[in-house]
Order: C-alpha cells, then structure tokens, then sequence
C-alpha cells in the first residue's frame, strides 16, 4: 500500500516528467490579498498570472498546497469530524497550464496518473461535464465529453449542472466550465442495490468527487455577461486527503495514513478507543484536523488573536478545546502533546513544521490554557443565569444571554445546551440563532464591497518605480468604482507608479495625481494581486492626460526611516538574545513601528537598553543600502540573507544590506542608516505564547516622544516646587501618604464600629426578623464591612437593607441571613425590582446583593420597596 507521503511524491513525480515547474506551496495565511484571508484554492497563488498582471514565467506548474476553508463560500467547519471527507486544512494536488495545453492533455494526463500511476480500478470511476446553460447562451461542453469517451462508456460521462460543472474565481474574473473525477468506494453489496451513477454530487460519503479539472475560458464582467478569455488557462485541483483514501483503499479519510497516527495518539493520551463511541469518534476526529490547520496557521506566521484571520485560527483551536473538553473529559491542555505525531506525519513535506515545533507547542498550549479557564468562567456565569431563572420559576434561558456567553466570553452553545440538559432546563435556540444572525448581518454589512468592472484608458503593463524615484510621469491604465461603506471611491491603476502599495507590513503611500489644470488626492494605494492600485475620492477631468504622480515625500520618509529600523532592530535582537529570534510579523507606518519576533519570556530593562543601543550605534555608523535585485535565492540565502517563515519566495529576491544586516525584503528604504535620526523602544509586550512585540519610534517622532517626556517632567518637578532632588521628594511623599492611609484605615474601622453600634440599638422588627437600615453618605466598601459583620453576629432572622450614597452615586445593599434565604427569600431577585427606582442595575447572590445606579433621589423609595418585599415574605 502506497504511503501519503509517496503518494503525494508520485504526483509531484509526474507532473514534472510532463515538463511541469514544480513550485513550494504558498502560505495557507493570506496577507497581500484584500479578497482572502486564506488560501482556500491551490490557484490563489496563481491569481495574478491569470487575471494577466504577471507576464508568464513558466506555462506549465505543478504542486501541492496547503489550503483552508472555514469562512465565507468554502466553509466546511461545521461538518468537519462528523462526516469522513471534510476538512479545515488539506492539501491540494494541482497542475496549470498557462496559455500552453488545454482540455485534452489535461483529461489525457488526469485518467494516465489516477488508473496507470494510483492503480485506481477505471470501473469505479464517474466523470462530469458541463451540461450548458440556456441563460448563458452556452453548449454542452461536447469537448470534454468526446475526451472522456476514450476511456469511459457513456453512462459513466454525466451532465453537470451550472453549479456544480461552471467554476467561477469570483463575481467577477475568469471562469469555464470544469469536469470532476469521482469514485465509487462503495461495497459490491452496495453498489449491487443502487448504481454509483445515481449518487454522483449527492453527498454519498463514498461515492466522492476527488478531482477537479477547470477548464478557463470565459472572463465575467459586472454586468454578469461573458467574453473569451485571450489566453486559456487550466486549473485542476485533486484533494490528497480524498486520493489517500481511494489508493489505500479505506472509506474514510481519517482511516488513512494522514490521519490514524494523531487519532491513536489522541485516544492513547484521553484513555479512549477509536471506533468505540460515536461521540469520541467525532471529537477525535475534530481534534485531528484542527491541529494540523493551527500548526500550520501558526508557522505561516498567524497567530491566534481576536481579528481577522487571528480569530479564525482562534476560533478552530477552541472549538478543539471544547470537544476535549465534552467528550474527552480534558480539563487540562492535551492538544499541543499531538504535534509530534503530525510532524512524524507531515514533517518531511513540510520542513517548516520541524523548524518551528517549539513554538507550535508553546502558542498552542497558552490559547489552550486560556480557553479553559475561559470555560470555568463561562460555567459560573452560566450557574448564575440558572440560579436567577429558577429563582424565578423560568426552565428556558434567554438565547440572548446565551448569545452574550457565546460572543463575549467564547463559550459554544452546544456546550451551554448540555449543562441546561443536566439542570432539566433548556434553551430558547430561536433567540440565539436570532442574535447570531444580527451579528452575522451586521459583519455582511460592514464588509460588503460593491465593485465595479474595470474601464480600459490605455493597454499597457504596470511598473513600479518607487524603489528609485519620488515623482514620475504617468498615465492612467484602467479605473474602476468601488463602493463600502455606502462610500464611494475610485481605484486607479497606472503605467509608472512610485507609490509602493501596502505589502509586507508597509503601509501604501499617499500623494497626488498632478496635472497643469488640477490636483487629484490619492489617499492610499493598496496592492491588489501583484498590482498597485491607487485610490482616490474622485476621477481626473480628463483620464487620457498624462500625470506626475507624485508621493507625499514626508511620509514616505518616515515611513522608511521605521521600516529601516525594523531591519537594525531585528539583527539586534539575534545579538542580545540569541538566534533563536525570529520575525514573526511587523507594522510600519509614518508614526511608528512595531515589531513582533519569537522569544519565549519578558525582556529585562538591560536587554531593551542593549538593543536600544545597538541600534543607535547603527545609525550614527550612517551605513549606506546595498540593494540586490532579481538576486537567485540560493545566492541570497548563502549571502546569510534572513528569509521569513510564512513568505513565498520567487526564483529571483531582493536583498537589502545594511552592514552585517541582510534581509530579504520588497519594501523602501533609506539611503543610509543615518537618515533615521534617532531610535527609541517605547513598548515591549507579549502576544501570543512565545511571541513578543516591540513598538519603538524614530526620526522626528522620536524627539517628539522625548519632549513630551520631558515637558512631562518638567511639570512633575514644579508640583514639587523645582526640588533640586526630585526621586527624593517622591519617595517622600509617598512614604507620608502611607502612614496618611494607614490612620484614615484605622479611623473608618473605629467609625465602622460606632455605625454597627447605632444600627445595632436602631434596629427595627418585621415579623420577628431584625431589620438594620443604613442611610446616608458612605463608601461602598464601608457598607459592606457592616453588613457581613452583622450577619456574622446575627446569624439568623437577620437582615441589612443599605440606602447609601458617595460623591452623588446612590448605592443599595441587602443581606439576608441564611435562614432566611432557606425560606425562600432571595437578595438578588429582590434587588433586580428595587434598582429600577435608583435608575441601575444589579445583582448577586441569594444571601448577598449589591444594585448601583444614577438617580440619588431614588434611594427611599428603593428603601421602602426593599422593606415592603421583605415583610411581604415573611407573612
């Protein structure tokens, strides 16, 4: 039986003796893309190639990707584990022609690989084609039904419909029609009662599509109509994990070789049995995928976070979490104990995984450490919710506050129907599926982005001439209206751009669009597959003129002199800390920079002081930029060149050398080090497990920072009256303050024993029950001496009722003795109703409860009802 690993290598094999270029996978995290977070295809790469803003280096490509779908169309998160075929992360086997072969060696090849290559048997497989669509004004795709004739009988050719058989890179873009390879896994018992035919695209969990081939030739325009595309394209993509399970013949994707080590390993470390218990089964199949989609995720250089692609991650590791945690009993971090067997597993293909296991393990153990005490808190919120609703006789808890558990804190809904179902109470899901979809529209909303066609002003090829030049000379290429936000703005694309669009942790430059009649804003340039796309709130009069496009040259400078810095700061780093370091992210703007790196524990002052320094000496050294250009990578890399975890490399790099710093890097630079100025940590932090932030300044900024400081200071030293010795002052009055605090301490203790006194001797009798009321101007934490002091001396049929106010802020508290609240009273359902007359809102215990508010006026009547309830009860 063919191993994962060797299957994987005969694809690679293959392609390649058909004169493929075979090319690294790119990162699964996407970060020059606005259209994507992740790799969710194996062509993403490929995008700028075909949409024709990259001339065509190598017509014919092979390789395989690592890729993920778990938002937007291609969202399979939900069925993941319960199904035997779905997954976060896969890999994708993919072939490209660019303008080179078409439809028939693509099917020639596909049906040579799958029954000569695999020894695939050729009677389990289906293909199908597209069927046409009358509304397209399209045909059957006669073609690719005539090529699949050589090799299958006409009742195994199927006609695809539209959505299935017309793939389309998006609303807009290349499309055609594509034709899928399926295989029917299915028993001969099985496939004896219902043909094979019929369960093609049904959803048949053995009978599966396991290739794609895509067949280019259409371009989509906004106005939804088609026009050839000029140069073909084809574009197959073969799920590995699907193709795993056909060769080794299993019925499951989690049965091959991919997956049973990290699934064994799961059951050995929880003292579970795969195949034993339903609910097991598909926890341990959850937690299989999801560890590989956050290793993976974490070595292309994401790390879990609370935005955008970092949440995504996030949100997979805890839903891993959770189902150890229900299903598993693991009430401690388990999960990063699985990478050794994934990396045994996936280690040789993807050597980045060996590389950086010490941080995998570190960042995924933390965000497991803190889910878990997540859920803890999550539990006791949620025992309140149902001590509050029993306390008034509700067996259904609001979806809505479920949402807020599940929003602010993180803690699933299955998970809150669960323990509601140990406490014979239940969810209102309609409310909660109602507040879900409030967010999910108002997330739509903010996102959604109209966008217009392109409109062509000149045919031409854009070049970016920032790296030498300020200022050029430019026409306008082709413009488009872009509409978010009801905002309307323009998106311009030139033939000589220097505005370097937004990449690598740069931000875009600004400037303008100069002719002798008018000045046109641009007010940020983004780059949008491998182009510079210019934006601005209106068009130019005229779009056939010719411009100078012209960078707003101040913040391009600072802009430089911190990303500059990133380049000293970094190579600094190695020297203080070691060479464990490295660049796990960065962010350079006009204002300052921020940098994060890998370094498993807090920087001493020393260490911050000696980088700090470091760095400064480079810039008075005012060491003079090498830059190399379309330098090929193995002479880069033997140039000690630094290249990033999570960055996709071409053939030929750009080296940037300052002294003994070397780095691989596509964004400007200073001429000279010493054009920074001056350099200053202001912040050092941790992000993530393993990971630390810097944030620093440079150039003018940084003597901004140091005026402020001083002026800071200066006001300081005058608050002391200019004493000559001004720590000496400070400590002073600090060690007189403490003796000040220390006696206030002791006043309030007296004064809080003369108040209980007085409340002792003004106590009144409802019902047998002590009631001891306190009204007046007292701080919170005086108030609630008293009442638990009391409740320690009365022990039973006692009750505190405060009616307190300070610095204008009305307070009520009510405590009950534990008798009492065993004859059903209950303080915080009391306090709820009271609130109201005070403006607040409230809560606590049964025997304790505290309600805040903003109408001072409201106090006695809170009082009184407070004293009505409580003699209501005790009748």
């Amino acid at each position: 039986m063919l191993s994962s690993n060797a299957i994987r290598q005969s694809f690679k094999d293959f392609f390649e003796s058909k004169a493929h270029k075979l090319v690294a996978s790119a990162p699964m995290v996407i970060k020059d893309d606005p259209s994507l977070m992740f790799t969710n295809a194996g062509m993403n790469q490929f995008k700028d190639i075909i949409l024709g803003n990259v001339a065509i280096k190598h017509p014919r490509i092979a390789d395989s990707q690592k890729c993920l779908r778990v938002s937007g169309k291609h969202n399979d998160l939900e069925e993941v584990g319960h199904d035997t075929y779905h997954h976060t992360m896969f890999e994708m086997l993919g072939n490209w022609s660019f303008g080179d072969y078409f439809k028939k060696e693509s099917i020639d090849w596909a049906w040579e690989f799958l029954t000569e290559i695999m020894g695939l048997d050729k009677d389990k497989l289906y293909v199908t084609v597209f069927e046409g669509s009358q509304e397209e004004g399209l045909d059957r795709d006669e073609e690719a039904a005539t090529l699949w004739a050589q090799f299958l009988p006409g009742d195994r050719i199927i006609n695809g419909n539209k959505k299935d058989n017309f793939w389309e890179m998006g609303d807009i873009g290349p499309c055609g029609p594509c034709s899928e390879v399926h295989i029917d896994l299915r028993s001969e018992a099985e496939k004896a009662l219902v043909e094979g035919r019929s369960l093609v695209n049904e959803s048949h969990p053995q009978v599966i599509e396991i290739w794609n081939l895509v067949f280019m030739q259409f371009n989509r325009k906004a106005d939804k109509s088609l026009e050839p595309l000029p140069a073909k394209v084809i574009d197959t993509g073969m799920g590995f994990e699907r193709l795993c399970m056909a060769v080794q013949g299993k019925t499951s994707n989690y049965d091959t070789d991919v997956f049973q080590p990290i699934i064994q390993t799961i059951a050995k470390l929880s003292g579970s049995s795969y195949l034993k218990d339903e609910k097991k089964d598909i926890a341990m199949r959850v937690i299989a995928d999801h560890v590989r989609t956050i290793a993976f995720s974490i070595t292309d250089g994401q790390l879990p976070s609370n935005a955008k692609a970092g949440y995504v991650i996030r949100r997979i590791l805890r839903r891993a979490v959770r189902y150890a945690y229900t299903f598993l009993n693991q009430k401690q971090a388990f999960i990063y104990k699985l990478l050794p067997s994934m990396i045994a597993t996936m280690g040789d293909a993807y050597p980045e995984l060996q590389a950086q296991e010490g941080l995998i393990e570190k960042v995924i153990k933390e965000e497991e450490e803190s889910f878990l005490r997540t859920l803890d808190t999550g539990i006791k919120l949620l025992d309140k919710v149902i001590d509050d609703s029993r306390a008034e006789n509700k067996t259904v808890i609001d979806g809505a506050l479920a949402f807020m558990l599940y929003d602010t804190y993180g803690f699933p809904m299955d998970l809150t129907e669960l323990i509601l179902k140990e406490q014979n109470m239940s969810l209102d899901v309609e409310a909660f599926n109602q507040e879900m979809q409030k967010q999910r529209e108002r997330a739509r909303k903010a996102a959604a982005v109209e966008t217009g066609d392109w409109i062509v002003i000149k045919d031409g090829e854009s070049i970016f001439v920032g790296y030498d030049c300020l200022q050029s000379e430019a026409n306008i290429l082709r413009y488009r209206k872009v509409k978010q936000k009801n905002k309307e703005l323009f998106q311009l694309v030139l033939d000589r751009s220097p505005f370097y669009g937004e990449m690598g942790g740069q931000v875009g430059d600004s400037g303008w669009l100069i002719t002798a009649n008018e000045k046109i804003e641009i007010i940020d340039t983004k780059r949008e597959n491998n182009l510079s796309v210019h934006l601005t709130n209106s068009l130019p009069s005229d779009l056939y003129a010719s411009f100078t496009a012209s960078i707003n040259e101040p913040n391009r400078l600072a802009i430089e002199a911190n990303h500059t810095a990133t380049h000293l700061l970094h190579e600094s780093l190695k020297l203080v800390l070691g060479n464990h370091v490295e660049q796990r992210g960065s962010f350079v703007s006009k204002d300052s920079l921020r940098f994060d790196f890998s370094h498993f524990q807090k920087m001493t002052d020393q260490e911050l002081r000696s980088v700090e320094r470091m760095v400064n000496a480079k810039v008075r050294e005012n060491i003079n930029l090498q830059e190399f250009v379309d330098t090929p990578i193995a002479q880069a890399k033997a140039m000690g060149a630094m290249a990033l975890f999570g960055e996709k490399y071409g053939d030929e790099v750009r080296v940037i050398k300052y002294g003994s710093s070397i780095e691989l890097c596509g964004g400007t630079h200073l001429a000279s080090t010493g054009m920074i100025g001056s350099f200053r940590i202001v912040a050092e932090s941790s992000i993530a497990a393993g990971v630390r932030r810097i944030e620093a300044l440079t150039a003018e900024a940084c003597e901004n920072d140091l005026y402020a400081k001083l002026d800071k200071l200066k006001h300081i030293r005058e608050l002391f009256q200019n004493t000559p010795n001004l720590s000496q002052s400070i400590r002073k009055f600090i060690e007189e303050n403490s003796e000040l605090k220390k006696k206030v301490d002791i006043f309030l203790k007296e004064k809080t024993i003369q108040i209980k006194d007085r409340l002792i001797k003004d106590r009144q009798n409802i019902n047998d029950v002590s009631l001891f009321v306190l009204k007046g101007i007292y701080p919170a934490e005086v108030v609630k001496d008293i009442a638990f002091q009391l409740r320690g001396e009365y022990t039973q049929n006692a009750c505190f009722i405060g009616a307190t106010s300070m610095e204008g802020k009305p307070t009520l508290t009510l405590m009950i003795s534990e008798d009492l609240v065993n004859r059903g009273l209950n303080a915080s359902s009391m306090m709820r109703s009271a609130a109201k007359h005070i403006e607040g809102g409230g809560g606590g215990q049964a025997h304790f409860a505290t309600a805040g508010g903003k109408k001072e006026d409201g106090l006695l009547q809170a009082l009184e009802d407070l004293k009505a309830s409580l003699n209501t009860q005790l009748l």
